[in-house]
């Protein structure tokens, strides 16, 4: 797949983008109309992309049900993402990260959003409730995807901290607490709740991979997306770390931000992204080398599916 979206390569991506599934469609139309953040490409691009890396165990039968539900998904974290990354709403996504979690109750009023904006993130996270619980295993791994959501809610929050106090960014940081951004092991939770043969004994196994397919997945995103947060306040991203940790640039730089375009220019220039390109290759080559002892999902398809991620995310660079 070209890097180059303008090229015909990319354009046989975008014309593979089947039609949202009306349910997450008309949840499109809301967001568009009350948020608009995020263009609507983004959920296509998700919606595309989702089958590259959904586990074989998935049954057949649910399958349409498991995309749906994880594009979705995708909608509630990116509403999360935005509310703190881009609008400094601590208020809002407390009272919104709690519409997930299990036996807490949101007050709206506590929300500094209007009440309709708020009443559609409570609408897009009960969309996502409803599958959870018409999902076969839903009770036997419920506990684990609440655990899995929560890491990725802390990774926003992570994330926000970093781009407000850049003293703090380290590459570990970026790695092990960032890299949940990815939302990959709730993706995971929710086709094991759609998956008959699915082999608990298989689910350590499996997690433990997980760890670097996430990584993988991260850093295709950073390596397309740095240079547009950068632009915008956000220093989180793994290149712009390490650059502050090379000492390529200073984190006192980031808080002024008197020139982001310079900035990334002197990260270009030191091949900080050749970093990144190297370390992905070299997972792929040890994800795939490795003994994954899992023999009720076919890993080696969910690791080739991580390539397909890191080319639809270079395809689609300046674009989400």
């Amino acid at each position: 797949m070209s890097t180059d979206p303008m090229t015909g390569q990319y354009r046989a991506v975008d014309d593979a983008f089947a039609d949202l599934p009306p349910r997450v469609a008309a949840l499109a139309d809301e967001y568009e109309r009350l948020v608009g953040d995020r263009d609507r490409f983004l959920w296509q691009w998700i919606h595309s992309l989702l089958p590259s890396f959904t586990l074989s165990s998935v049954d057949d039968r649910h399958a349409s049900r498991v995309r749906a539900c994880k594009t979705t998904l995708t909608m509630y974290v990116t509403l999360l993402d935005d509310l703190l990354e881009r609008h400094g709403d601590r208020r809002t996504f407390r009272e919104a990260c709690r519409l997930a979690e299990p036996g807490a109750s949101a007050d709206p009023a506590r929300a500094a959003v209007d009440a309709e904006t708020f009443a559609f993130i409570e609408r897009v996270w009960a969309t996502v409730a409803d599958d959870l619980e018409a999902a076969p295993r839903g009770d036997e791994f419920a506990d684990v995807f609440a655990y899995d959501l929560r890491q990725t809610a802390n990774a926003i929050e992570y994330s926000a901290l970093v781009s407000e106090r850049p003293h703090l960014a380290n590459l570990s940081g970026a790695r092990r607490f960032e890299a949940h951004n990815m939302n990959l092991f709730a993706y995971v939770d929710v086709d094991l709740m759609y998956s008959s043969a699915f082999d608990p004994e298989d689910l350590g196994s499996l997690r433990d991979l997980c760890w670097d397919l996430q990584e993988m997945a991260r850093i295709g995103n950073w390596l397309t997306t740095w240079e547009r947060e950068l632009a915008e306040g956000d220093y989180s991203a793994g290149v712009v770390v390490l650059a502050i940790q090379e000492g390529l640039v200073s984190a006192g730089e980031m808080r002024s931000a008197a020139d982001p375009e310079a900035i990334a220019e002197r990260i270009r220039a030191n091949d900080v992204e050749d970093h990144f390109r190297r370390r992905w290759a070299r997972l792929y080559r040890e994800a795939r080398s490795r003994n994954n002892c899992v023999d009720s999902v076919d890993v080696d398809r969910l690791v080739d599916g991580m390539e397909t991620v890191y080319e639809y995310h270079l395809a689609s660079e300046g674009l989400k």
